[in-house]
Formats: C-alpha cells, sequence, structure tokens
C-alpha cells in the first residue's frame, strides 16, 4: 500500500459518498449516480464492457447494461466494505474497497454475487468528493487466471 493514511473525519466522508452513490445506483437514478464521477471521470465495470467516459457515457452505459432487466423484476443492492483509503502526493484519494452486489426477485431469497475489488480515485471538487475513476475486478475473473 502506497499513501498516507486519512484523518476519520474524512473516512466518514467517503463512507458516506459511497452509501448516496450506491443508492443512487441501486434505485436506477443512473444521471446521481453519473454526477458522482468527474466531468471526464472513467468507469469500467464489467469484464466484457469497454471503460466508459464522461458523466453522459456513464449515464449511457449503465442504462444500456441494465436494460436485460427491463422485464425482470429484479432488486438488486451493492455492498461496499473494508474500505482503505489513501492520500496520495497530488492531493487525490486512492481507495480499495471489497464489494458484494445482491440480486433478489419477488419471492425469492438473495443471490450473492458478483464478488468484486473495486478501485477508485477521489478527487475534492467545488460540489464536493467526485471519483476520477473507477475500475472494478471481478473475483470470478481473477480466479480463473490465477487457474
Amino acid at each position: 500500500m502506497t499513501g498516507s493514511p486519512v484523518p476519520p473525519e474524512l473516512y466518514a466522508e467517503v463512507l458516506h459518498f459511497y452509501a448516496r452513490q450506491m443508492q443512487a445506483l441501486d434505485g436506477g437514478d443512473f444521471a446521481a449516480y453519473a454526477a458522482t464521477f468527474t466531468a471526464d471521470g472513467t468507469f469500467k465495470h464489467s469484464p466484457a464492457l469497454p471503460a466508459a467516459q464522461t458523466r453522459k457515457g456513464i449515464e449511457q452505459a449503465l442504462h444500456e447494461f441494465h436494460e436485460r432487466f427491463a422485464n425482470d423484476p429484479v432488486q438488486r443492492r451493492h455492498y461496499f466494505n473494508h474500505v482503505v483509503l489513501e492520500q496520495q502526493e497530488d492531493g487525490s484519494l486512492r481507495s480499495t474497497a471489497y464489494a458484494l452486489v445482491l440480486t433478489t426477485r419477488p419471492g425469492g431469497r438473495p443471490d450473492v454475487g458478483p464478488s468484486c475489488v473495486v478501485n477508485d480515485v477521489i478527487v475534492r471538487e467545488s460540489e464536493g468528493l467526485r471519483l476520477k475513476s473507477r475500475a472494478v475486478d471481478h473475483d470470478q475473473e481473477l480466479a480463473a487466471v490465477a487457474a
């Protein structure tokens, strides 16, 4: 690990940022989710897809990705934990977190998966914290490479 530890107040601020961001995503408010990125932010969330670029591109990519659930009454919940934050020399924060996605259908039990490592670069803009980049590594992809 590189970088310096962050003060508890900043750690709490990032956790709150993540909570609002995931609630926007899970609620289908893709514009609000995309607004948590810098104007030129990048978002790589699926091994099979290229990284989305810019807020508009991120919003569009999420709409396209979620079209597969159009006729499937599914609720997805993203859970972040074990968040490690490190202050970088340029003032940005490097965040590494574990993420689980729970998928639930009416009358069904939650399915767990995927399990991921989320790698973020966070910056502060006049509006508050924003993601400069997010790259999501899926454990099933990493396990396949290691095997």
